[in-house]
């Protein structure tokens, strides 16, 4: 065995792959865009379209059929928006984009019991 051997990754199965892909996918959503960065990504994305899919598809597993393909979708609309200087907002998980905005909920300040200076919130 050559150091080579131990450089790169061996994932265990299609599911270790994806997690893989979107960890790796994750840590650059935000960086400035390069050619060596587009690379990469472009890079990713021929692994799930080449590797991945076909051995998705040979097994007949759909739930990671669409997972794959789900996770291309992303990465793909994930170039557009850089390419036209938009910002990704988001994250994947799960193999799905999730926005990194929280959902906000409207709060009533009640005071309970006279005129005590603590405040309770009832949604």
């Amino acid at each position: 065995m050559t150091n080579t051997d131990n450089r790169y990754y061996q994932p265990t199965d299609i599911k270790d792959a994806l997690q893989t892909i979107q960890k790796l996918f994750n840590t650059y959503t935000d960086a400035p865009l390069t050619p060596e960065l587009m690379a990469y990504h472009q890079k990713l994305v021929n692994q799930l379209a080449t590797n991945l899919l076909p051995l998705a598809q040979q097994q007949h597993d759909k739930l990671r059929i669409t997972q794959i393909n789900s996770m291309m979708a992303v990465m793909q609309d994930w170039l557009k928006l850089r390419l036209n200087g938009q910002v990704f907002g988001g994250k994947m998980q799960h193999f799905k984009f999730v926005s990194n905005q929280k959902a906000q909920y409207k709060r009533r300040v009640h005071k309970i019991r006279g005129n005590q200076n603590h405040r309770a919130s009832r949604h």
